[in-house]
């Protein structure tokens, strides 16, 4: 396996492992609803698991790229000399094996398993992928939608952009933020089968602020989402 394999970090590891148990939930693509708005603004890290915690294979690290190499490609990503550019250096000079561009194609992957795994109740796929703390909050808007015996209708139908905005470090710990316009459409029924919100024809365009974290001297290679929230 390559480098830039690799270098899509967690996500792809994560896909491989999950790929049948998510495959019926991407063919129906049903469900879309989002977690209540005091869930979304959480901005606390959780532990990261190790492999055997979190049942997910680790990748050997690979890097063949020079120094000159990585700081060419981090340039032709983001206009030398901006917050972003000197972010990225920063981040790339502490973990070498990162790559922006492959970076944002994992997180284009995780976004919809995210969604998907939410709205379709999946809380094993969650639980992979989303720190303690979000996670807890995913859940608790699962239960009540169950309880309250509402249904979620929706398609994905892609995602428009997946920008990095920023990067923060914090000891060994690496947080990157990513703004991600996507389509949906999706609408909520009550248990009557009646419409109670959204519409299942209109397609919708929606900004999500996403957090995700990493320990660069642990060995687990993943990426966990730390943080949501919606542009308004």
């Amino acid at each position: 396996m390559g480098s830039n394999d690799f270098i899509t970090l967690f996500f792809l590891v994560a896909a491989v492992l999950i790929f049948f148990q998510l495959r019926s939930v991407l063919g129906r693509r049903t469900g879309n609803e989002k977690p209540p708005a005091d869930t979304l603004s959480t901005r606390d890290t959780a532990k990261v698991p190790s492999p055997d915690e979190s049942k997910v294979v680790t990748l050997p690290r690979r890097d063949g790229a020079d120094d000159d190499q990585r700081l060419a490609d981090i340039d032709s990503f983001a206009k030398p000399a901006t917050p972003l550019n000197g972010a990225l250096r920063g981040l790339v000079k502490s973990d070498p094996t990162f790559r922006p561009r492959e970076f944002l194609n994992g997180v284009r992957m995780a976004y919809e398993m995210i969604v998907m795994a939410f709205a379709d109740g999946d809380r094993k796929t969650l639980k992979n992928l989303l720190s303690k703390e979000v996670y807890d909050g995913f859940e608790a808007a699962i239960a009540e939608r169950e309880k309250r015996g509402e249904v979620v209708k929706s398609t994905f139908v892609g995602i428009d952009k997946a920008d990095l905005t920023q990067i923060v470090m914090k000891d060994s710990e690496a947080q990157v933020t990513v703004r991600i316009v996507s389509q949906l459409i999706s609408a909520t029924f009550d248990k009557a089968g009646a419409l109670i919100d959204g519409d299942q024809e209109a397609v919708a365009e929606v900004t999500d602020i996403w957090t995700f974290s990493r320990d660069i001297h642990s060995r687990d290679p993943n990426w966990k989402l730390i943080a949501t929230e919606s542009e308004q």
